[in-house]
Order: C-alpha cells, then sequence, then structure tokens
C-alpha cells in the first residue's frame, strides 16, 4: 500500500496506530464516594492527513473489548460478561471520523461515530497534537491526546444496583482519555 494517493484536496498520508504507544483509558464513578480507572489494552487503526487541508483527515480505530483492565480480575470478567460489554456479541469497540473541525493552534475537535456493545452514537473528542518527528529508526511519527465524556446508557450499557443510601453502584457518565502514537505507511 503506498503511503500518500492524490487527492483533488491534495495529498493524503496513511498512518497506522502503534499498539505499543497507544492506549484508551476510562473513568467511572463507583457508589457515587470515588472513581474507578481501567484501560483497554488493545488498540489499533489508521489515521490519514491530508498535507494542504487539517481539516481534512479520517480516523479509524478499533479496541478489543476483551482486553479491559481495571487491575480487578472479577470486576474485569464482570465487565467483559452480559452485564456490560457483552463480549461474546461485541468484541469490538470502533470509531470513524466524520469531520475535524474548530481547530486552533495544536487543538481540534474530531466528530465520529462510535460504537460500543452494537450501538453507535455521535461523539466528539477534543484532541492535542503532542508533536511530530523521526523515531531512531527512520520512520515518522506524531502523537495525539483526546478526551470525550459519554452515558453508558446511551450505549445500552445499564446495568447497575440501588444503594440504600440512594444512588448508585456504577455512574452513567464515563470520561475517555486516549493516547495515540501513529507511524507513517
Amino acid at each position: 500500500m503506498s503511503s500518500t494517493t492524490a487527492s483533488p484536496a491534495g495529498t493524503l498520508t496513511t498512518w497506522s496506530i502503534d499498539p505499543a504507544h497507544s492506549h484508551v483509558e476510562f473513568a467511572v464513578r463507583h457508589l457515587m464516594i470515588s472513581t474507578v480507572k481501567g484501560r483497554f489494552a488493545v488498540v489499533r487503526g489508521t489515521v490519514q492527513t491530508d498535507d494542504t487541508d487539517a481539516l481534512k483527515g479520517l480516523v479509524d480505530i478499533e479496541i478489543d473489548v476483551d482486553s479491559i483492565d481495571t487491575r480487578e480480575p472479577q470486576r474485569d470478567a464482570h465487565l467483559r460478561s452480559a452485564d456490560f460489554f457483552d463480549v461474546e456479541r461485541f468484541p469490538k469497540i470502533t470509531f470513524v471520523s466524520t469531520r475535524v473541525w474548530d481547530a486552533s493552534g495544536e487543538r481540534f475537535k474530531l466528530s465520529g461515530d462510535l460504537t460500543i456493545h452494537g450501538v453507535t452514537r455521535e461523539v466528539t473528542l477534543d484532541v492535542t497534537s503532542e508533536g511530530r518527528g523521526k523515531d531512531p529508526w527512520g520512520g515518522e511519527r506524531a502523537g495525539f491526546s483526546a478526551t470525550t465524556k459519554i452515558k453508558r446508557s446511551d450505549f445500552g450499557l445499564t446495568w447497575n444496583q440501588a444503594l440504600e443510601t440512594g444512588g448508585f453502584v456504577v455512574g452513567d457518565d464515563v470520561k475517555i482519555a486516549l493516547e495515540i502514537e501513529i507511524v507513517k505507511q
């Protein structure tokens, strides 16, 4: 596959996500008194950039749900079960961008379709370019940080238990943070 292809707007460059240097983390309230954090260890995908128009990029990310890690094996098994992610039926989380907008310096917004548990919703990521440069092996790399917040109930993740004191075991709001390093193909 060629690393660049001609387009009417300019030249598209294809980059691959470096799974060894990328990760996706999440945070959710627990018992209404603390926050539990976790991560997905397996993330892959591609990014296409247009060297003449920064607002014409395309991002396609895939996450293996089975790679969930909250540092508690029993909780991870429950999260993989039909109560939550139902990994047997829905093994992947995907994000496919639809537009880049509101660019200002090293920051921009990236909107796209996030699919979790078989449900697709549009989300917007707040993205920061962390830099771009040559690696010691002659390749070119770039790094990005991104954050967003979703409601897990919007994606059919509704398992919960009521607490005697009011409230629920698991919060509905989920903060998501991505650290992505890409390698030019």
